[in-house]
């Protein structure tokens, strides 16, 4: 141009020159200022508003989220395989195991029934009441948190005199909780459950013995474990079908309770868990 000077210098030539020539005291807002003169508005708010505030809802409402597109990425379970439960008060146990394709052995297994305990008194008295004859030891452990984080009393602990049917064969422990707000309850529960392996490790569990692996309220039939701890061959883990009622045991509800399961332990290898860890359904097992 005649009358002007004229460049034809793209505008990251330009920014780089008026940054070279800044001073030191205004070079990092001279660069600031270079970087943004290529952004509009609708890119400065979409990369410093909206992505953050996604960001951050995914993390407050991740779980809901997941579960609310569950049907896009997750299948149906595969069916159980579901092996029958033969059992009569006057058969034989060697007639018993025998209908189910085991063996007998020539001493019974031990067996350690291991629970997480919250507040359920009644249910705990029904389930210990109901296994006593074949438990070699009962393992319980209370934590003075919720799952989700709220604190609470130590139920069990003020109530232990009520149990002192069981004292001599039970090992029971106490962990104090996390208190983290906002936390997701699986991760209390799996934290709670870790411990529980260790607990269950102080109790003198052993390799090849039954350990018991269910809520409070998952009761298996003491005929069910008795049979297993005589049987020989068994698989090494067993899920339990249960009976689910409603509210008390007069509102049967369906035979669709699978968690509670049954392992031969092993040291190293068993982790006290409540999903799904075999194909294997023990037919009419107990009551939920």
């Amino acid at each position: 141009m005649t009358d002007g000077y004229y460049s034809s210098k793209k505008t990251d030539d330009i920014c780089e020159d008026v940054c070279g020539q800044a001073s030191r005291v205004g070079l990092t807002m001279s660069r600031l200022r270079c970087m943004l003169r290529g952004f509009d508005l609708k890119t400065l708010f979409f990369v410093f508003v909206f992505i953050p505030v996604f960001i951050f809802g995914i993390y407050l409402h991740g779980q809901k989220i997941s579960y609310f597109l569950r049907p896009l990425w997750e299948s149906p379970p595969k069916p159980f395989i579901k092996i029958p439960h033969y059992y009569h008060e006057n058969v034989t146990m060697e007639r018993l195991c025998k209908l189910h394709g085991w063996g007998i052995r020539e001493s019974p297994r031990r067996v350690f029934d291991a629970v997480l305990f919250s507040t359920e008194e009644d249910i705990l008295t029904i389930r210990w009441k109901e296994l006593y004859p074949f438990i070699t030891q009962f393992v319980l452990l209370e934590s003075n948190s919720t799952f989700t984080g709220l604190p609470k009393p130590l139920f069990f602990a003020s109530n232990r005199h009520k149990f002192k049917f069981v004292e001599p064969r039970l090992t029971y422990g106490m962990i104090g909780g996390r208190f983290k707000k906002g936390e997701n309850p699986f991760v209390e529960e799996a934290y709670q459950r870790v411990a529980l392996d260790q607990l269950l490790r102080i109790a003198g569990i052993e390799d090849d013995d039954l350990l018991i692996m269910s809520d409070v309220d998952e009761i298996p039939s003491a005929h069910t474990i008795n049979l297993l701890r005589w049987c020989d061959d068994i698989p090494s883990i067993l899920h339990l079908q249960l009976r689910n009622y409603l509210y008390s045991f007069e509102y049967f509800v369906d035979n669709n309770s699978w968690r509670a399961s049954v392992h031969q332990y092993k040291r190293g290898k068993t982790r006290y868990a409540h999903y799904r860890q075999t194909d294997l359904l023990f037919s009419d097992a107990g009551w939920h």
